[in-house]
């Protein structure tokens, strides 16, 4: 009997195959390869919902975060085994005395209170493993949002760009002609002063942009899992899903079901209250039943059942209940708060995109009457009716105004991207619905 049981104990047994660490760094060199790789169809320049679907499919803490489910699942499969039973024997040679042949005896045993705590143990494994599908479909969310907002501010800061270049040209011009009036003794340095201030800030400006642009860049790299400097051709237009405020206010009762943290939340707590149950029947005697036959050396034979029960003295799975129950009691909490959080947020952020497109309209409205007096300006400055400092004023005037509207436009965007990462908007959802506790549909 005890060879059967080594023999088909050894028959499942999983076996060692080695898994080596990389010794390079598995970024791609251009994104050609990450399309190809993942089969996406991505042509150039990309939109934006072509960078998020290969930030979904090639970002490097995604693939480590998705195999967490793996884990998670031989955890839920460990904990729906049963317990073994004992097997226990011994042959007894007779060395001296009176009797007449070897005794031996063979015993059988289980723990009952393992299976006591089978179907709690089952729930909390699956409910965990639950758990781990939402955080990583949170996760997706998390990187489908900065694929979208990094993007969407490299094309807005693409758009700005030419604007910033005018300005500095158009001030470089002027001191130019300043700085060689003023080594001619034409004019003084307090009429200069104010040119060389002008356009040392529309530099800096121009500067901040260019290495804000270079700091994106290299953001969306690691989001795609490109190498450092790969540059990645973008559109010209931000595609987004549509963006309704007021759908999204009466969909906030609704936010619960939908986001993948709160789910996950509520998912941790299902399982902390069933280990909570299980900590309470965990209370109740260690209870092993069994039974046993054994022969003497004198060729006696007795058979019978055993039983084996610990004595709840000193340890009664007090501390692991009140473990448990600080435990469920904390997550209740958390839950509530992450609840609060998000709806507070949302309605936040929809607040201020209300007054920042109220703003930009402002801008807007008086972006014609600029651009109407820039265009006045040059005419009148090549006709030589306005001096050039008007004509710079009033030029730089029309370029100062298309800036605020883009930076309300920058603003809005970014908003409007973290309002539809926090509501979910064209991003994967977690279906509990599914046998498979990790099934996810996009």
């Amino acid at each position: 009997m005890a060879a059967l049981a080594a023999l088909s104990g050894v028959t499942g047994c999983a076996r060692y195959t080695p898994l080596p660490l990389a010794t390079a760094p598995p970024l791609a060199a251009d994104v050609r390869s990450l399309a190809r790789a993942e089969t996406i169809v991505a042509t150039e320049p990309l939109s934006v919902a072509q960078v998020v679907d290969l930030a979904l499919a090639n970002n490097p803490d995604l693939k480590a975060a998705r195999l967490r489910r793996a884990i998670a699942a031989g955890q839920t499969r460990q904990a729906g085994v049963l317990p073994n039973p004992s097997l226990t024997g011994a042959f007894l040679p007779l060395l001296s005395g009176g009797g007449a042949v070897p005794a031996w005896n063979i015993g059988l045993s289980q723990d009952i209170k393992a299976l006591l705590t089978y179907r709690t143990r089952r729930r909390a494994a699956v409910d965990s493993e639950r758990q781990v599908a939402a955080d990583i479909v949170w996760q997706e969310w998390q990187v489908a949002g900065q694929a979208r907002q990094v993007a969407g501010d490299l094309i807005l800061g693409a758009a700005s760009r030419q604007s910033y270049v005018a300005a500095y040209r158009l001030l470089a011009s002027r001191n130019a002609k300043l700085e060689q009036a003023l080594a001619a003794r034409n004019v003084t340095l307090v009429t200069v002063a104010p040119d060389r201030v002008a356009l040392q800030a529309a530099r800096t400006a121009l500067d901040a942009l260019d290495q804000r642009q270079l700091a994106l860049m290299h953001q969306l790299d690691a989001l795609l899992g490109l190498a450092p400097d790969v540059v990645v051709p973008l559109a010209t237009q931000i595609d987004l899903p549509r963006f309704d405020p007021a759908a999204i206010r009466a969909g906030l009762a609704t936010l619960p079901d939908r986001r993948p943290d709160l789910i996950a939340l509520r998912m941790g707590y299902a399982a902390a209250d069933e280990q909570l149950r299980q900590a309470i029947v965990a209370q109740f005697p260690d209870v092993v039943l069994g039974g046993s036959v054994s022969s003497d050396s004198s060729k006696v034979i007795n058979a019978g059942p055993n039983v084996a029960i610990g004595l709840p003295i000193f340890d009664r799975n007090q501390g692991n209940v009140a473990i448990t129950r600080a435990t469920r009691a904390q997550l209740q909490a958390d839950y509530a708060a992450r609840l609060a959080t998000a709806v507070g947020t949302v309605g936040a952020l929809l607040r201020e995109m209300e007054r920042l497109s109220a703003q930009l309209a402002v801008a807007r409205r008086d972006l014609p009457a600029a651009r109407s007096a820039a265009n006045r300006a040059q005419a009148a400055f090549g006709a030589s009716n306005i001096d050039e400092r008007g004509y710079v004023d009033l030029v730089y005037n029309r370029f100062a105004k298309e800036q605020e509207i883009m930076t309300l436009e920058l603003g809005l965007l970014d908003r409007q991207v973290a309002i539809q990462t926090l509501v979910g908007d064209g991003l994967p959802i977690v279906d509990l619905r599914a046998d498979d506790a990790r099934a996810v549909s996009r």
